[in-house]
């Protein structure tokens, strides 16, 4: 499509955005550092969609010193000219219109992301200032705008040989209260997904907010294979069980649906799910269709082998999906998702299409590759034969949970509230801090379940093996959760949770660390809802004991302790904590679990990608990846030799 086909006419104005401002949580998510980070996708998916397009091949990123945002494409820039039915710049309805854009227009974009045509506009809106630069037909074209309001017209400032937009904006801190500061990893993470997810397509992103020896810091980001590499990256510390990334591509009706797939040595299953480059965390029609296709398909391939009569076991749905990590991209004409943040794809043609695609390629698969196709086999029925012990270790924590308070483990000392909105349980490294932690505690409202040395890594671990571990049995019975419904055996039922603060608390040494992660590793694998929704905190005791005389300070770092010793001067003793053992309770209570003192740090899952290629890493069985990563961050680990 030429620049001409392109043009004001293409621009359509769907209705105001007045009360963006108003509610900004309607159209961003929320106002905290996740709808800050939006405005960015927002208007970088402008550009992704430059390049689905064909018509952009480099999008730049730059965080600025004064902490504003920069991007910049080299695709066709947005028309200037006059908007008929607008009387203004199409530049200027596109900025200040919601829902004006060109991906309203079939001629401009084939399909596109963002908020429902929304995104630049909203962004402006949400903008204490914005300055858009168009380099278009020759010429280069500015306009600034001050809270969605433009400041000046459209001016022409001069000549220009390239094409492309620029647009730089400062989030306004009447709405973004909490923090206007980006996050430098956060971006890195959505930006690497773009490339993967856009093959071809170089992505660049500068932080000059900081330069260091090296420079600014700085990622570029090309993928030349799309899935297979995302696939590689999201796997990089598993084992694979066959030899290649299976591919899947196809067109049907219009919808695009590219998947790759690949199984490995683990028992978790690791799908994400994509439409026009919006990640769909809840799901829907495309990634039902996948599990159909792949299910039937597998089903199949499996009883004309004759391998699953030979195993004489009965398989599911789930049993297919262990092991398996996928990606599931495809583009839609008109996407219909259920809610406003686009978490599930809604269009029901779209699971026909994309199960029908999985059939006929991955038959093809099967069929050529007979070894691969026995590992996969084999795979699902070793997960058919863990599922049915898991059943039965399952049914023996249910049977605790559902008995209440007369089951409860032995070991827990729980509180006497039965309010779980003001209760809170101490997940405890071992009895001897244990016991401490009983006699320190407020008994009304806080509850302790020691936990004898490490918890099995569950990472590396099947289900049935997990849920017969005694240490994370009690876990569930004391926590109060069921496990499995009719639809999902693994799904986590927290209606019944009875604490809504669950603190994991460890020493503060390298045996505490990997205990604390492991605890983490757990949750983030088998409670993952109890994470998602806030009710997971570590707990952060001091690393020293600073006296003087009768005064005495608590150090939480060595910044802290030196700070401490400075103001104290000569004569001060230090003593380092290298257990909780070593407090008693008394102090435990003063520094670590008097709520109007203690520092809790609650986990929160910022990127899900990104946390389960950590935990994959730090808990899986390769040691390469470990390693690499241990080195990479030892700088910030504080190590005991």
């Amino acid at each position: 499509m030429s620049n001409n086909e392109y043009s004001a006419d293409s621009i359509q104005s769907l209705e105001g955005m007045d009360h963006v401002r108003k509610r900004p949580a309607m159209y961003i998510g929320d106002i905290s550092s996740g709808g800050l980070h939006h405005l960015v996708y927002e208007v970088v998916d402008n550009s992704i969609d430059e390049a689905m397009a064909n018509h952009c091949d480099l999008i730049e990123v730059i965080i600025n010193e004064d902490h504003s945002i920069t991007t910049k494409d080299n695709g066709r820039g947005i028309p200037v000219d006059l908007h008929k039915k607008e009387g203004k710049s199409a530049l200027e309805v596109v900025m200040t219109k919601i829902g004006a854009g060109g991906k309203f227009d079939k001629n401009s974009y084939k399909v596109s992301g963002g908020l429902h045509g929304v995104g630049v506009s909203c962004v402006n809106a949400l903008s204490e200032k914005l300055i858009a630069i168009v380099d278009r037909d020759g010429k280069q074209w500015k306009q600034t705008y001050r809270r969605g309001i433009p400041e000046t017209g459209v001016i022409e400032i001069g000549d220009s040989s390239k094409s492309g937009t620029q647009v730089t904006f400062y989030p306004d801190p009447e709405i973004f209260k909490e923090t206007t500061h980006f996050n430098y990893n956060i971006l890195v993470q959505r930006l690497r997904e773009l490339s993967f997810l856009n093959q071809g397509v170089t992505i660049v992103l500068t932080d000059r907010r900081e330069k260091t020896d090296a420079g600014y810091p700085s990622e570029t980001f090309y993928s030349e294979n799309g899935l297979v590499e995302f696939i590689k990256y999201i796997d990089f510390s598993r084992s694979p069980i066959i030899e290649q990334i299976i591919s899947i591509n196809g067109v049907k009706d219009e919808v695009e649906v590219d998947i790759a797939m690949v199984y490995n040595t683990t028992y978790n299953e690791n799908i994400h799910s994509f439409v026009n480059n919006i990640n769909t965390h809840e799901g829907g029609t495309h990634l039902s269709g996948f599990r159909r296709g792949l299910t039937n398909t597998l089903k199949k391939y499996a009883d004309n082998s004759g391998l699953l009569e030979k195993a004489k076991v009965e398989v599911s749905g789930d049993d297919f999906r262990e092991g398996l990590t996928a990606i599931v991209s495809v583009n839609v004409l008109e996407p219909q998702f259920v809610g406003q943040t686009k978490g599930k794809l809604g269009n029901k043609e779209v699971a026909g299409i994309v199960s029908q695609t999985v059939s006929e390629i991955l038959t093809n698969y099967l069929e050529e590759n007979p070894r691969d196709a026995k590992q996969i086999i084999q795979k699902v029925i070793t997960a058919a034969q863990a599922r049915v012990a898991a059943k039965k270790a399952r049914d023996l924590v249910q049977r605790k949970t559902a008995m209440g308070g007369g089951s409860l483990p032995g070991k827990l000392a729980d509180c006497s509230s039965q309010d779980p909105a003001e209760s809170e349980i101490y997940l405890v490294e071992g009895d001897s801090a244990g016991g401490t932690a009983k006699q320190g505690r407020d008994r009304s409202f806080q509850a302790i379940l020691p936990l004898r040395g490490k918890i099995l890594n569950v990472e590396k671990a099947m289900q049935h093996k997990v849920l017969e571990n005694e240490e994370i049995r009690n876990i569930y019975t004391a926590l109060g959760v069921s496990i499995g419904t009719e639809e999902d055996e693994r799904e986590v039922n927290i209606e019944k949770l009875r604490y809504h603060k669950i603190i994991i608390m460890c020493d503060a040494d390298i045996d505490g660390s990997h205990i604390a992660t492991l605890i983490m590793t757990f949750f983030f694998r088998f409670m993952r809802p109890l994470v998602e929704q806030g009710y997971l905190y570590i707990a952060t005791p001091p690393l020293y004991l600073v006296k003087k005389g009768k005064r005495k300070e608590y150090a939480w770092d060595d910044d802290d302790r030196d700070r401490w010793i400075q103001q104290m001067g000569q004569g001060t003793t230090i003593q380092r904590y290298k257990g909780l053992g070593e407090m008693n309770a008394e102090q435990l209570w003063e520094t670590t679990m008097n709520p109007e003192k203690r520092t809790l740090r609650l986990i929160e899952i910022e990127d899900e990608d990104q946390a389960d290629r950590t935990f994959s890493m730090l808990m899986g069985d390769e040691v390469q990846p470990r390693r690499e990563f241990i080195e990479k961050n030892a700088i910030y680990a504080t190590i005991d030799v």
